[in-house]
């Protein structure tokens, strides 16, 4: 009740620069304001575009966060409001392009401030630098794709506080990493796409207490020993061998190489603790040999998304798969035969991404016998939805679907670009945990939009390219916690129709080509199209479901007699639009 309250304040105070006013002058009690309030009412602002310089004054004493990301007015006229902030923390402002050296200047000296994020502010040099110099407590500092150079990158040394530093992008030289061996706190250090070789990386057996490292895009091949690693990204490189195999071997807890040449993997890593590493990313990578795998048993979250797996490679992923929760396969060369090897072998997966492979229908029978699934994505495969033979106590042919019952925990679905029929979606009604479905093809029409009426935990729907028309979105009824109605490349809904939704449904956010181009101010002049003044009234979520189960009707879609062409030039007529596909016509079928 308290936060409800606390939003509805926050929400009065941020509807319009009339309402600003009102308050603004009460800076007394503005300046009691605690850090977390001050804070969530100054995010709104910035989030409504009716923040400007002056008003931040009236925060100076109940802010210790700014985030400033993306906003192109962001200059050097803000930067002299904030320079004022008693208590400030954090403040980002990664992309604001205005952003220049000299605005650097009204930071400088601010005794509270730890972290600093510009990152891709263009017109921050080495002159900028200079100004951060003046900030002793700077602990945080992401200064990736700006203009500082080697020499500036050298000048950090200053910051001898630095935990966190980014310089990504930037031209940093063996010379410039060695001048930042004297920055013994610093714990997280990006270089991608950084000038350092093998030579330079040998300098960073100084930082006794880094856990993070990106040389990803450098031409550095192999390692030093650097003990107290953790998380390694050698993202696009050509990987020879990690680390000398001098002592004992690195404990990596997470290790990404997508996009990486790796000639032997016995050599990159043999130096490497497998028992601890649990997050390995080679997506993307040379590798066509996966025996590598067998022995990382602690692995929880697997990449192998683009690389040149198949069906026989998969064994090696099943030796460990206990306490695999994340699978990544998309566009792999793996069939259904090859995810059958993993049916019962992985009690604990939660993700596994099948976009862009080979498998078929039969791959759900294999994947409803991993039980803690939440995230199935089988988007451009060649699953149908078609029926399937169940052997023991159900003998009868059934909707490939209807076996996805069997995952309690489902919650995300992806089925984009397939050539599924409505008929097929049925048994998703069922699922009972189900809040994000995701459908993209031509082969569905209204009857798609009377299956998501029957998700109750429905929150983000998505039926894109569909056959949908203005009488099938009136006679939608939304499931209660629908949050995104995403309708892209339906073509044959009017705009008319899709603002009307819109203002019966305000707490849905609506996705379409014609939405998104709409002057929203007028649309709350709106008045309904003939047809959904006329339409009948809204039918229970219970007899849909009914209608799904009992009957033996099938719908014919009629559109199919005509052309796209054809199609385009009745989409306003909403008699022919309604005629097309009466809303009470379509019935789904399918057997228990």
């Amino acid at each position: 009740m308290e936060r409800n309250l606390v939003n509805l304040c926050i929400e009065a105070a941020t509807e319009s620069a009339a309402a600003v006013d009102k308050w603004r002058r009460q800076r007394r009690t503005l300046e009691r304001m605690p850090f977390q309030l001050g804070e969530a009412l100054l995010h709104r602002l910035a989030r409504r575009r009716i923040l400007f310089p002056s008003l931040l004054e009236v925060f100076k004493y109940s802010v210790a966060e700014i985030d400033l990301r993306g906003e192109s007015r962001v200059d050097a006229e803000w930067m002299a409001y904030l320079g004022a902030f008693q208590y400030l923390s954090s403040l980002f402002l990664a992309d604001c392009h205005k952003i220049n050296d000299s605005a650097l200047w009204c930071i400088t000296g601010m005794i509270s401030l730890k972290e600093v994020d510009l990152s891709r502010c263009s017109k921050i040099t080495d002159g900028g630098v200079k100004h951060l110099l003046s900030i002793p407590a700077l602990e945080k500092l992401s200064i990736s794709e700006t203009g500082v150079t080697a020499d500036g990158v050298a000048l950090l040394a200053a910051l001898t506080n630095l935990l966190v530093l980014d310089l990504g992008g930037l031209p940093v030289t063996d010379s410039a990493l060695g001048s930042l061996q004297v920055l013994t706190k610093l714990e997280h250090l990006d270089l991608w796409g950084s000038e350092v070789s093998n030579k330079g990386v040998t300098h960073l057996k100084l930082l006794p207490k880094l856990r993070f490292l990106s040389l990803a895009w450098t031409s550095v091949t192999e390692l030093p020993n650097l003990s107290s690693l953790a998380c390694l990204d050698m993202s696009n490189c050509t990987v020879t061998s990690l680390f000398e195999g001098n002592g004992r071997k690195a404990q990596l807890e997470k290790l990404v190489m997508h996009g990486a040449t790796i000639s032997d993997p016995y050599e990159v890593f043999q130096y490497v603790e497998t028992n601890t590493l649990c997050f390995l990313d080679i997506s993307n990578s040379s590798l066509d040999s996966f025996y590598f795998l067998s022995s990382m048993e602690a692995m929880s979250h697997l990449n192998l998304g683009d690389s040149s797996l198949v069906d026989n490679s998969v064994e090696h992923i099943s030796y460990i798969g206990a306490n695999l929760q994340y699978l990544d396969l998309c566009n792999t060369r793996i069939s259904s035969k090859g995810i059958g090897a993993l049916a019962g072998l992985v009690p604990n997966l939660e993700t596994i991404l099948l976009a862009g492979t080979l498998v078929d229908d039969t791959v759900i029978l294999y994947l409803s016998m991993m039980p803690a699934l939440k995230f199935i994505n089988l988007s451009r495969t060649n699953v149908k939805g078609g029926l399937l033979h169940q052997e023991g106590n159900v003998p009868d042919e059934v909707p490939s679907l209807f076996v996805l019952k069997n995952l309690s925990h489902l919650e995300k679905l992806d089925l984009e670009e397939i050539q599924i029929k409505d008929i097929a979606l049925g048994p998703l009604a069922s699922l009972g945990r189900l809040s994000y479905l995701s459908l993209r093809t031509d082969s569905l029409t209204d009857a798609s939009l009377d299956l998501a009426s029957c998700v109750s935990e429905l929150i983000h729907f998505s039926v894109r390219d569909a056959l949908l028309t203005n009488a099938g979105i009136d006679s939608f009824v939304p499931p209660p916690k629908l949050e995104v109605l995403d309708l892209r490349g339906c073509w044959l809904l009017t705009k008319d129709c899709l603002l009307y939704f819109c203002q019966k449904h305000p707490q849905i956010k609506v996705r379409h080509e014609l939405v998104t181009t709409l002057d929203k101010g007028n649309t709350c002049c709106l008045s309904p199209p003939r047809h959904i003044m006329s339409s009948k009234p809204k039918r229970k979520q219970k007899k849909l479901l009914m209608r799904i189960i009992e009957s033996d009707e099938i719908f014919l879609d009629q559109r199919l007699k005509y052309s796209r062409d054809e199609l385009l030039s009745m989409q306003f007529s909403s008699a022919a639009i309604s005629t097309s596909n009466p809303p009470g016509n379509f019935i789904r079928h399918f057997k228990h």
